[in-house]
């Protein structure tokens, strides 16, 4: 059984890696996350782009424990603030991991923002390191509209507000299985299943 670190403390996070190697047929891997490993210093995520952070976080994983690591970075890309908060999406309000400081202040900055122009992306950028040094950077993105008040109770983030393309639900209206196979952090993962499926044998 070939272990594997998933660089996140999210529960969530390792169930849908769970489930999407369970649902691409690859056995033989053991998802493991950082509460199963003994704890290392995590460099803080001062990268430019979701593909650094990512890829800074996965390394750091494969040098604290020897074990083949993936790491994400995602976050919202709002067309109209120019992209923003990115990067910053966690930490947007000020506090990091502050959900719903940092959905209303989008809200806030939006208000004036007509309708048609509330475009965004989930973006996730997922890096898959191995002990060798060899790396497998992927992304996914996940376009939709924001819209001016939360609804729905699953997910977290900015899920309240965030209607993906060809949906009249927000993406915490969706189910877990629904929003797996859309997310952007869904699209990222299952484009590392080539290279998991190497890792398998």
């Amino acid at each position: 059984m070939t272990k594997l670190l998933l660089a996140s403390r999210n529960a969530k996070k390792l169930g849908e890696l769970r489930r999407i190697l369970e649902a691409e047929g690859i056995e033989g891997i053991e998802v493991l996350g950082l509460d199963d490993v003994d704890e290392f210093p995590e460099a803080p995520e001062t990268a430019p782009d979701f593909e650094g952070n990512a890829s800074a976080k996965a390394r750091d994983a494969v040098a604290a424990t020897g074990l083949p690591a993936i790491a994400d970075d995602s976050g919202l890309a709002v067309d109209a603030l120019n992209g923003m908060p990115g990067v910053l999406s966690a930490r947007w309000a000020g506090r990091h991991g502050d959900d719903s400081a940092n959905l209303e202040l989008v809200l806030a900055q939006l208000r004036d923002t007509p309708d048609e122009r509330r475009g965004a992306a989930f973006v996730c950028a997922a890096v898959l390191a191995l002990p060798g040094g060899e790396e497998t950077v992927v992304r996914g993105e996940w376009r939709g509209v924001l819209v001016r008040e939360r609804r729905g109770e699953n997910g977290f983030g900015y899920d309240p507000i965030f209607v993906p393309e060809g949906e009249k639900r927000t993406s915490a209206e969706l189910t877990a299985a629904e929003k797996d196979a859309l997310s952007h952090r869904g699209k990222a993962l299952r484009a590392l299943v080539p290279a998991l499926r190497e890792l398998a044998g």
